[in-house]
């Protein structure tokens, strides 16, 4: 009886450890399927919370085959519940397709950005991602998706051919506009947290506040979120620049020590009238920035 209790705490720990270390690896997979990272995070949390949940209950064999089929049906379902889901495709003899560009064309298809993925059906979409990005092979795709070989195939031959097909395409996107307000109240937000003027900014938090500190932490309230500051005021790692996120503004942060660095990590506001009512800090997921687009807008 007085082995278990170390037992149990030891298996805990150890499954907590492998969420830790599977975090980054499931984001990746999330992010492309859902065409975002911020997206795909909101997808890895669902997947943590039922691991968790599914734990306390039975022990998971194979954990990380258990959280990508876990990942991989509750992305389809975000893509489902978006809308933008596109025809499967007819089916025909797909034995005998052999794909003899895969390793040139998964080049592509790994350098490819999140909104390309958007372009492919969602079976496309999962097996290509899982091979060309993850590494998986054609038996635990096919565990993980529950598709068959050789529809996994033909699946990874179409989507192969379609990002080809992009990646040689002229890019000729436009970039979202922010209305003038929104331009003026995030620059006002950025000037002020370089200036470490932070008890300005905690006079703009509502009373019910909320603070996500992506995969380590969640606080609300007015007086609870206010230590959130006190952090940074303790660091000098940082330095906010205003900037779209996966074509959403975003305070982009960068290494002062480092200036020509890219970002490290984002954070994301959403206000209520003037009253700031999230904060979503990706300081201890930096991995989401690995995946997410990220472009720095000039202001004054």
């Amino acid at each position: 009886m007085t082995q278990s209790v170390p037992n149990a705490s030891a298996a805990r720990a150890a499954f907590e450890a492998s969420l830790t270390e599977l975090r980054p690896k499931l984001h990746r997979y999330c992010a492309r399927m859902a065409g975002s990272a911020v997206d795909g995070e909101d997808i890895v949390q669902d997947v943590l919370i039922k691991a968790i949940e599914v734990f306390a209950e039975t022990q998971i064999e194979s954990l990380e085959r258990w959280l990508f089929r876990v990942a991989h049906n509750a992305a389809v379902d975000f893509i489902r519940r978006r809308k933008r889901t596109e025809p499967a495709g007819t089916q025909e003899d797909i034995d005998m397709i052999v794909d003899n560009a895969a390793s040139a064309t998964g080049r592509y298809v790994v350098s490819s950005s999140l909104r390309t993925f958007m372009y492919l059906p969602v079976a496309q979409r999962g097996c290509t991602i899982l091979m060309d990005v993850l590494g998986y092979s054609l038996q635990e795709v096919a565990l993980i998706t529950g598709m068959t070989v050789p529809a996994i195939k033909a699946a990874l031959h179409r989507g192969r051919t379609r990002i080809r097909e992009l990646a040689d395409e002229p890019t000729d996107r436009v970039l979202p506009t922010l209305s003038q307000e929104d331009l003026v109240r995030l620059a006002n937000y950025v000037d002020r947290f370089n200036a470490r003027d932070f008890d300005a900014i905690r006079k703009l938090l509502a009373d019910d506040v909320r603070l996500e500190l992506v995969a380590r932490a969640r606080l609300e309230g007015r007086q609870e979120v206010s230590k959130y500051f006190g952090n940074y005021a303790s660091v000098n790692d940082w330095r906010f620049v205003l900037g779209l996120v996966d074509r959403q503004p975003a305070l982009l942060v960068r290494n002062p020590n480092d200036p020509a660095a890219p970002p490290s990590y984002f954070v994301l506001l959403e206000w209520a009238h003037d009253d700031l009512a999230r904060i979503r800090d990706f300081r201890y997921a930096r991995y989401v920035a690995e995946s997410a687009e990220m472009i720095v807008l000039e202001h004054r």
